[in-house]
């Protein structure tokens, strides 16, 4: 009888053992089906949207590289249509990449990526493109992962095409902003720019900004073509002038969760860095190509564009970008950007 005991004894322990053996608490949580779910995410709601085009090409290329194994759930503006909701979501781990803005980078104590947002960085698409693409963009990728400590990896810089004024009227010069009413950040690089300009920075959300503009709550915003066009903002009587500035070659940030990506298999690693770099490709040809489209509905609707010359604008910046980039200390980074030019 003891030797029964015994021996049922051992086997349970053999059995537990082996289990356990099977199991490591780091791997990647798999479906009841065997399958790999990952959440992504962005904040614009129109499925025409470039981020759509964008994490559909990821999702394209990843379920047919993994031949099904690893799902992809796409998700535009459903589960937040404020940037910082997907950054908290991605933080907690209730999403997996997301798309987000340099500035939102700053809640989480990154702040030389705020560089990117400054107002002419930037003086052409082809130069944003040497600096993203290049050594300052591979630099940023570091700093970002390694200050989140691996919360965040960055997997690739989008586009969100160039952004301009748009109002209740045209400018035709920098003066005409002074006691404007401006949909824009209200505390920042950006902020002090548009301040001194002698507008008003104006908080309003995304996704009140039709009514608002609708209403006379602002008096204008700045976005590029596909983003304001899309929602409509140029239908409004105080969105109808549109006065190309293009004060900012766009930058945004596919972040994924760092730490979830070292615990994929390498295999599982090199699809997902292939996938996003093919849904950096697509988004960035569905940007530039919807900036023309839109450009060419906004004046079939009737709005009215105007160009200015910019350089009044770029000397009110400079000094501002000067002295913010030593408040982030990214003094050298500013320095690389400005030998691409």
């Amino acid at each position: 009888m003891k030797n029964r005991n015994y021996t049922f004894i051992m086997i349970i322990f053999i059995s537990i053992a082996a289990l356990l053996a099977g199991c490591n608490t780091d791997d990647v949580e798999a479906e009841d089906d065997g399958k790999i779910k990952l959440i992504t995410a962005h904040n614009q709601t129109s499925p025409d949207n470039p981020y759509q085009v964008g994490l559909l090409k990821f999702k394209e290329v990843v379920e047919e590289k993994s031949d099904g194994k690893i799902e992809v759930e796409v998700h535009a503006g459903t589960i937040g249509t404020e940037e910082s909701q997907l950054i908290e979501k991605l933080q907690l781990g209730a999403a997996d990449l997301v798309v987000v803005s340099p500035g939102l980078m700053t809640q989480t104590g990154i702040r030389e990526v705020d560089i990117f947002s400054a107002p002419y960085l930037f003086n052409s698409y082809d130069h944003w493109l040497r600096a993203v693409d290049g050594e300052v963009g591979e630099e940023m990728a570091a700093i970002i992962n390694e200050k989140s400590n691996n919360s965040f990896k960055l997997l690739g810089y989008w586009s969100a095409g160039v952004r301009h004024f748009y109002g209740k009227v045209p400018l035709e010069s920098v003066d005409d902003l002074k006691g404007i009413s401006l949909r824009t950040q209200t505390s920042g690089v950006i902020s002090d720019f548009w301040q001194k300009t002698g507008a008003i920075p104006s908080s309003i959300s995304w996704g009140e900004l039709y009514q608002g503009l609708q209403q006379d709550v602002v008096d204008s915003s700045e976005n590029a073509y596909p983003f304001f066009v899309q929602q409509a903002h140029h239908t409004t009587s105080n969105g109808k002038y549109i006065t190309e500035t293009a004060h900012d070659y766009t930058t945004r940030l596919v972040l994924f969760n760092g730490e979830k990506f070292d615990n994929f298999p390498e295999e599982y690693q090199e699809i997902i860095l292939d996938a996003a770099e093919q849904s950096v490709v697509a988004e960035r040809e569905a940007t530039n190509a919807q900036d023309i489209e839109y450009k060419e509905k906004a004046i079939d609707d009737g709005a009215i564009i105007n160009e200015i010359d910019r350089e009044p604008f770029i000397e009110i910046a400079r000094p501002i970008l000067d002295d913010f980039v030593k408040e982030i200390e990214a003094e050298e980074l500013l320095q690389k950007i400005r030998e691409l030019e």
